[in-house]
C-alpha cells in the first residue's frame, strides 16, 4: 500500500491513479450501490451542493453504512494506513469519494490517527459547502480540539486567511461543534476572532457559516453573542444578524435560505 508523507499531501491533484487498495474496494462499493439517475437529476444535485465533480446517486445512509462496515472489518490499520486511505479518497474524482473519507472520520478510531495539519491539505480538493462541511461539521469534538489545542489553533488561524474560500469557511465550521460542546474561553475567543476577520465577506459560503457559528456560540456564551451583535450589526451579514437574533429570542433558527445550515 502506498504510504504518503505530509509533503506528498501538498497540491492534491485533480486526477490521479488510485493505488490504495482500500480506496479501490470502497469505490467498488459506491459504484455497486449507485442508483440510476438522469443527467438532469445529477446536475440538479450537483448545483445544489455546489460541486462540478462526478456524482453517484444513492439512498440516504448508504455511504455511512459502507464506512461503518469498512471500519468494523479493518480494526488494526496503522496511523500511516489511515492517513494514506483518507488522502487517497480526498484525491478522488467523485464527490462521493470525498464524502466517504469524511464519513470514515466519524469513527473515533480513525480520527485519533489524524493530526490537524492534514485537514489543510484535504480541504484543497473540496468544492462547495457540502464537501467542505463533510470534513468540518461535527467530526471533531470540543474535547478533541482542546486536547491538541496549539495544533488546532494554528490550523484555524491559518485557514481564516487562506485565498481559498472553502478553507475560510472551514475556519468557522470546524469550530461549530467545539463551541457548542465546551464553554472553554479559548474556543470562543478564536471563534469571535475568525468571525471578525470574515464578517465583511459576502460569499454565501461565508455568510451562512458566520451565522451558524454565532448561533452555536449562544449555548455557552449567550450574553457575549448578544453584545457582539449590538456592536457589529452594521458589519455582519444580514442573514447572520437575523438568524442569530431569532435564535436568541426563540431558541430556534429562522426559515432556511439557499442552503443549510
Amino acid at each position: 500500500m502506498t504510504q504518503l508523507s505530509l509533503g506528498g499531501l501538498a497540491g492534491l491533484p485533480m486526477k490521479t491513479k488510485i493505488t490504495n487498495r482500500h480506496h479501490l474496494l470502497i469505490l467498488a462499493e459506491l459504484r455497486k450501490h449507485a442508483r440510476k439517475a438522469s443527467a438532469s437529476q445529477l446536475q440538479k444535485m450537483k448545483s445544489y451542493i455546489g460541486t462540478t465533480k462526478p456524482f453517484y446517486l444513492m439512498r440516504t445512509g448508504v455511504e455511512r453504512q459502507i464506512a461503518r462496515n469498512w471500519v468494523r472489518k479493518h480494526p488494526d490499520l496503522s496511523r500511516g494506513e489511515c492517513v494514506a486511505l483518507l488522502t487517497s479518497l480526498y484525491r478522488g474524482e467523485s464527490r462521493n469519494e470525498i464524502c466517504m473519507a469524511s464519513k470514515l472520520l466519524e469513527s473515533a478510531k480513525i480520527r485519533k490517527e489524524v493530526a490537524p495539519h492534514f485537514i489543510d491539505a484535504w480541504l484543497s480538493r473540496v468544492e462547495g459547502w457540502a464537501e467542505t462541511d463533510s470534513i468540518c461539521q461535527s467530526n471533531f469534538s470540543g474535547e478533541e480540539v482542546l486536547a491538541k489545542w496549539e495544533e488546532w489553533k494554528n490550523l484555524l488561524k491559518k485557514l481564516v486567511f487562506d485565498e481559498n474560500v472553502h478553507k475560510r469557511r472551514a475556519s468557522l465550521v470546524l469550530l461549530t461543534r467545539p463551541v457548542r460542546e465546551s464553554a472553554d474561553r479559548r474556543l470562543a475567543d478564536l471563534a469571535f476572532a475568525n468571525i471578525d476577520r470574515l464578517m465583511c465577506e459576502r460569499s454565501i459560503l461565508i455568510t451562512k457559516a458566520v451565522s451558524w457559528l454565532l448561533r452555536d456560540l449562544i449555548k455557552n456564551h449567550r450574553l457575549r453573542v448578544a453584545a457582539y451583535l449590538d456592536e457589529n450589526e452594521a458589519l455582519l451579514p444580514r442573514i447572520a444578524v437575523r438568524e442569530t437574533r431569532n435564535k436568541l429570542l426563540t431558541g430556534r433558527k429562522s426559515r432556511r435560505t439557499a442552503f443549510t445550515p
